[in-house]
């Protein structure tokens, strides 16, 4: 974890315009070709949602602003490595929040955030043990092709990470298609960034 050099940094003006916006996030939809995606998830047995869950967390890793966050001291601090935290349903109804750490290896990853799931599945708590904002919130509402959508905020707390969130997958012939919206601070980054995890997580989707 580093500290970013704001007054060298050429966002600087835009940082202190944005941050002082009650509400900073803005937000955009997309929607993303998983035709590749979801027949390897299938041809390898392995859980689609932990598959374009990974090829996400390898996309905002590899755009550095997604990285960033803004500290107590209005500090921007770049985290070497976000992971997912991500709503987890359960049977019941309800949900849960998870922590599943990243890493590039996708067996590991699988393996880790597995056991994170059956906790969620098995437990009635809404946090996980580690709760930090080295982190993307992600949600899947995989009952849902949408076209926009809001989150519920505090906007007494301050919040600087980005909100990913994952629709229903339809198909239009031999093509799958999946609504994302992503929410990010506008202080920390602008719609090319978006746009650069957007193609990227396409190009991993792909892969």
């Amino acid at each position: 974890m580093t500290i970013l050099d704001l007054d060298n940094w050429p966002r600087k003006e835009h940082y202190h315009f944005f941050s002082q916006f009650s509400e900073p996030l803005f937000g955009i939809c997309v929607e993303v070709d998983c035709t590749k995606a979801y027949q390897k998830a299938k041809e390898s047995e392995t859980s689609f949602f932990l598959y374009y869950l990974h090829k996400s967390l390898m996309a905002v890793n590899q755009i550095e602003c997604f990285r960033y966050r803004i500290n107590a001291d209005k500090q921007i601090v770049i985290h070497d490595k976000v992971s997912a935290s991500a709503t987890i349903g359960r049977e019941n109804g309800t949900f849960g929040f998870s922590y599943m750490p990243f890493d590039e290896n996708f067996e590991i990853f699988k393996n880790t955030s597995d056991v994170e799931i059956e906790r969620i599945r098995n437990t009635t708590n809404l946090f996980p043990d580690y709760i930090a904002d080295d982190v993307i919130h992600y949600s899947s509402l995989p009952w849902l092709k949408f076209t926009s959508m809001s989150h519920a905020r505090n906007l007494a707390f301050p919040d600087s990470v980005p909100k990913i969130s994952f629709g229903k997958m339809t198909s239009n012939g031999n093509t799958r298609t999946m609504p994302v919206s992503i929410h990010v601070h506008h202080a920390l980054m602008d719609g090319l960034h978006v746009g650069e995890y957007v193609d990227l997580f396409q190009d991993l989707l792909n892969a």
